[in-house]
């Protein structure tokens, strides 16, 4: 059985507003605590976003490194924030900043489980309903199933 990707240390909820890059430093700094990153992975996921946004719709925003900075990935891991008070994605409103990394080709699993949840429109009401990190994990953690 492959380890968790997601545990309740990091999942965390804001009542208020950040610009996009803190929200992708902040995304960085729990997958680096996890251990699943480098310091490099920060970087990582800017160039990423220079070359293509990482806003899914739905109020999700995805932010992951590129191919090319792999080697910044140690394990797979995600992040999972909502900001209460919204994030302004390159002009896309985004509640929920949900950081990856994936080792090897891991993230496409893991990618296909965030984005069942967000297809589903009372799925994304009850994550914006959750009072308590602990109320986020449990919604979110068939993403621990693969």
């Amino acid at each position: 059985m492959a380890h968790e990707v997601l545990n309740v240390g990091q999942v965390r909820i804001h009542s208020g507003s950040v610009s996009r890059e803190d929200a992708m430093r902040e995304a960085a700094d729990i997958l680096e605590s996890a251990g699943a990153v480098t310091s490099a992975y920060f970087d990582a996921m800017q160039q990423r976003e220079v070359t293509v946004s990482t806003y899914m719709g739905n109020e999700l925003a995805i932010p992951h490194g590129t191919n090319e900075t792999k080697d910044a990935i140690l394990d797979s891991a995600l992040s999972f924030v909502r900001y209460d008070g919204g994030v302004d994605w390159g002009g896309e409103p985004v509640s929920f900043v949900v950081g990856i990394a994936g080792k090897g080709d891991e993230h496409l699993e893991i990618l296909s489980q965030i984005a069942l949840i967000f297809s589903d429109d009372d799925e994304v009401a009850r994550l914006k309903e959750a009072n308590t990190p602990e109320e986020l994990y449990s919604l979110l953690s068939s993403v621990n199933e693969r």
